[in-house]
C-alpha cells in the first residue's frame, strides 16, 4: 500500500501517530483561516463574474462525487433553458497554454480526465485553469452563458461565488475532523456551517444537516467501441477485474458488489495514468472501470473492457431547493 493510501486510511480510520502532525496542522489552519477572512472582508483581488457562479466542491481529501453531480447540474440547468458553462482546475492536465478550452477529441493528458469526461458526456463549454477567475473570464469571452459551474474551487477565494454546494461522503464523513496534514480537511470543520447546501453522497434520505444524493448505475459502456449495454450484460456472480483510480476506490468496488458481481479490486491513485501493461491482470476476466478512468484508456483498451456509467440522483428536496435558487439568481429566464 502506498504511503498516500496509508495516510488516507489513518485520517478516516484513526491512528495515534497523527498526533505528531498537529503542530503542522495548527500552522495550516492559520493560513487557510486567514485566506477566508480576507475573502469575507473583500481584501485582495476578487473577480466577480457578470453571471451567477455555483461552486461544487468539498473540504476533504478523497472523492465525494463531484463529477456526477456536475453532470446532473448541467442537464438540469439546460432543462430550465439555461446556457451553462463549466470551469475546472484541470488536475494533471498539460495543455499548451492556460486557460485552455477542452474539446471532446483531446487527450486526457492534455485536458485532464474529469474535464474531458464532462465534455465528452455533455458537450458543455468548459475551460481549465488553476486560476478559476481567469478561466471564467476566458469562457465568458467565448460563449454567451447564463450560469457558471465550477468543478471544485471551494477554496479558490479569488473567485466570488453565488452558491456553494458542499459534498461529503456519507460513509466517511469528515474523517477525524482535523485539517491537513493531521486529517483530511482542507478547511476547518466549521466551514460546513457557512455553505449554502450540503449534499451527502451515498445517503438515500435527507439529513438534518443536508440533502442526500446517490449514484445510480445506469449502463455498461465498452471502453474501446463506446457500445452501451444494460447491466444484465454480466450475470450475478460474474467475476471481473475492477479498476478505480478515483478519490475513494472502495465506493466503486462496493457498487459492483451491490450489483452482485465478484470484483477483483485493483485500486490506483486518484488521477492515475494507465497503460495496457499496468492493466494486464491474471487470470483473464472482463475488466470494468470508472468512466473517469476510461477516458484515459480508449486508445489501448481491449475488447472486453467496460466502464460503469453512473448518474447522480439528488433528493427531491434538493431539486426543489436548487430550483428556488435558480429563480432567485436568474429571475428573468427565457429559453434559448
Amino acid at each position: 500500500m502506498a504511503f498516500s493510501d496509508r495516510l488516507l486510511n489513518a485520517w478516516y480510520q484513526g491512528h495515534p501517530a497523527l498526533a505528531l502532525l498537529r503542530p503542522l496542522e495548527t500552522l495550516y489552519r492559520r493560513v487557510v483561516q486567514r485566506k477566508r477572512e480576507r475573502f469575507l472582508a473583500g481584501e485582495g483581488s476578487i473577480y466577480r463574474a457578470p453571471v451567477p457562479v455555483v461552486v461544487v466542491g468539498n473540504i476533504t481529501i478523497g472523492g465525494t462525487g463531484k463529477t456526477p453531480l456536475i453532470l446532473w447540474l448541467i442537464e438540469h440547468c439546460r432543462a430550465q433553458g439555461l446556457r451553462v458553462g463549466v470551469v475546472s482546475r484541470g488536475y494533471g492536465a498539460k495543455p499548451p497554454q492556460l486557460p485552455w478550452r477542452v474539446q471532446p477529441e483531446q487527450a486526457a493528458e492534455q485536458a485532464g480526465d474529469e474535464p474531458l469526461l464532462i465534455v465528452q458526456r455533455t458537450g458543455v463549454p468548459l475551460m481549465i485553469d488553476p486560476d478559476r477567475s481567469r478561466a471564467v473570464a476566458a469562457l465568458l469571452a467565448q460563449e454567451p452563458l447564463d450560469l457558471i459551474l465550477t468543478d471544485d474551487g471551494m477554496q479558490h477565494y479569488r473567485l466570488a461565488r453565488d452558491l456553494e454546494l458542499l459534498l461529503i461522503d456519507a460513509a466517511r464523513g469528515l474523517g477525524n475532523g482535523r485539517c491537513l496534514p493531521a486529517g483530511p480537511l482542507r478547511e476547518p470543520a466549521e466551514r460546513v456551517q457557512s455553505v449554502d447546501a450540503v449534499l451527502y453522497n451515498g445517503a438515500s434520505a435527507d439529513r438534518d444537516a443536508g440533502f442526500g444524493f446517490t449514484l445510480q448505475p445506469a449502463a455498461l459502456v465498452n471502453v474501446k467501441t463506446g457500445e452501451r449495454r444494460g447491466l444484465e450484460l454480466f450475470a450475478p456472480g460474474q467475476a471481473l477485474h475492477a479498476v478505480a483510480g478515483i478519490g475513494n476506490p472502495q465506493r466503486f468496488f462496493n457498487t459492483l458488489e451491490a450489483l452482485h458481481w465478484r470484483p477483483v479490486a485493483h485500486a490506483f491513485a486518484d488521477h492515475a495514468q494507465f497503460s495496457a501493461q499496468a492493466l494486464s491482470f491474471t487470470p483473464h476476466l472482463p475488466l470494468i472501470m470508472t468512466e473517469k478512468d476510461a477516458v484515459k484508456c480508449r486508445t489501448f483498451a481491449a475488447d472486453d473492457w467496460w466502464y460503469l456509467a453512473v448518474d447522480a440522483l439528488p433528493s427531491p428536496a434538493f431539486v426543489a431547493w436548487f430550483d428556488n435558487q435558480l429563480s432567485r439568481l436568474i429571475p428573468a429566464r427565457t429559453p434559448h
